[in-house]
């Protein structure tokens, strides 16, 4: 069922299951209790590229031979869920734990891999097809799923498919987001944060041709419903995009690793990793050849700035809002902005009952706190204006007390010292040569003033900002 051999784990590396996945996370986000949730808890439209990573990391642990990671994250992702209920915008109640919304995630997933095959000339055969269903089953049954809410077979999941895109998936604004909005706003990838330019020509290209083949491919049904719009060409488009990445599985193995492209993507360009140092170490080439051309052309020079070669080390209080406050991406700051950056914390040290509660509680108890000193029309969130009106109330005794909780996570064998492999665990691809360290080690007052100098003082040197402020 997991591991190498099963059928998910053929398809993990195919270049199609990018395309495939949007796709799903598109016929996820028209159900209105997923639509809801995201809208209100996900980073997606902030930080993308680390949603991502999560995401595909968590479903390499799901899909994986070792039975205890795999148990080990269900049981973190069943935490995660259960705190992800509420009320949407429309008044109607959401619960990411409701074992019809986790049934259709899973079923999303199972019909958008067989669309990828089928709409790329490559058909899977009906014994290859049942075993991938029943693997997708599985993987809804080693999360605690139950099985009642996903047909039991592949024969009965069609009618299934077809009956909730007619009775109960709508045009919701979080599928709005994804289809024409997130692809035409996309911020970089971290490692290539340093062309903003190239980056930006790449998306006013890519966006709207991403979000016309994601339409194309969506089943008549839904488009017709949802009044989506036929682009002319958009058929031929989405077909052409899928057959061109079909064409991928020939290149030589290894060339195409989903693991590799996801960590590469996520990786900070001032990180240890060789390929990221080639990038900057490209990047610094072409801005080197970009001053020669402006030097040998004949157009008069330009008032230049003094460049010092660093980042600025200081944020702009709408910057700090923007970038590491605003997790959400809707222009304010309350409890799903702080439990995300929580969740992203946890994610990263693996951490296990109690120390992820005791995390997220404090983080709670500085939301509350925030909320006091800042909330000034009592609309229950924190506006950018009211934010930068009062910046210094940030640094209270409850982010103190964030700062120290997430010290003793970190520090795993409670020697009362973060040691670099602890730190790494941390920071990741963030581990700066820059900070300071004594014998290996990194000590709790100089821990938690870091944090708190990147939570209060902005600083844009500290390895907090790749780990909160990236997308």
């Amino acid at each position: 069922m997991f591991g190498p051999g099963s059928q998910f784990h053929a398809l993990i590396n195919d270049p199609r299951w990018a395309l495939a996945m949007v796709r799903a996370t598109v016929l996820e986000a028209a159900h209105p209790q997923i639509g809801a949730a995201l809208l209100d808890n996900s980073t997606f439209v902030a930080h993308p590229w680390r949603r991502l990573k999560n995401t595909f990391l968590s479903m390499q642990r799901m899909f994986g031979a070792d039975e205890q990671v795999r148990r080990r994250e269900a049981a973190r992702l069943n935490r995660l869920h259960a705190r992800l209920r509420g009320t949407g915008a429309d008044n109607r109640p959401y619960d990411a734990m409701d074992p019809a919304v986790r049934a259709w995630v899973v079923g999303t997933m199972f019909e958008s891999a067989v669309t990828m095959c089928r709409l790329s000339g490559q058909p899977l055969e009906q014994k290859t097809m049942e075993r991938l269903y029943v693997e997708f089953r599985a993987y809804l049954a080693a999360m605690g799923g139950e099985a009642g809410h996903l047909p039991p077979t592949l024969a009965e999941f069609w009618p299934y498919f077809d009956r909730v895109v007619e009775e109960e998936l709508e045009n919701t604004e979080a599928m709005r987001i994804i289809l024409f909005k997130l692809f035409d706003h996309l911020p970089a990838p971290p490692v290539l944060s340093g062309f903003p330019a190239l980056w930006a020509t790449g998306r006013a290209l890519a966006g709207p041709a991403i979000g016309a083949i994601t339409v194309a491919s969506l089943p008549e049904a839904f488009r017709r419903k949802t009044g989506l719009p036929e682009i002319a060409g958009a058929q031929t488009l989405m077909q052409g995009a899928y057959l061109a990445a079909g064409l991928a599985r020939f290149l030589p193995d290894g060339w195409i690793q989903a693991a590799g492209i996801v960590d590469l993507l996520a990786t900070s360009p001032h990180s240890d990793d060789p390929r990221a140092r080639t990038i900057t170490a490209l990047g610094e080439q072409m801005k080197r050849a970009g001053a020669l051309l402006r030097l040998l052309t004949p157009l008069p020079r330009q008032p230049e700035h003094e460049h010092t070669g660093d980042a600025p080390t200081q944020y702009s209080a709408q910057e700090f809002f923007t970038e590491v406050l605003d997790q959400t991406g809707d222009g304010y700051l309350d409890w799903p902005d702080l439990a995300a950056m929580a969740r992203e914390l946890a994610g990263r040290l693996d951490l296990d009952e109690p120390e992820e509660t005791r995390l997220y509680n404090a983080y709670a108890d500085w939301w509350r706190e925030l909320q006091s000193a800042l909330d000034t029309d009592g609309d229950g969130r924190v506006s950018a204006r009211e934010y930068a009106a009062a910046v210094p109330s940030l640094a209270g005794p409850a982010l103190i007390r964030v700062a120290e909780v997430l010290f003793d996570v970190t520090d795993k064998d409670g020697n009362q010292r973060i040691d670099a492999d602890e730190y790494r665990a941390l920071f990741q691809t963030a581990f700066h040569r820059d900070i300071a360290t004594s014998g290996g080690t990194y000590e709790r007052s100089a821990f938690v003033g870091e944090f708190l100098s990147f939570m209060s003082g902005r600083r844009r040197t500290t390895p907090f900002d790749p780990l909160l402020a990236q997308a």
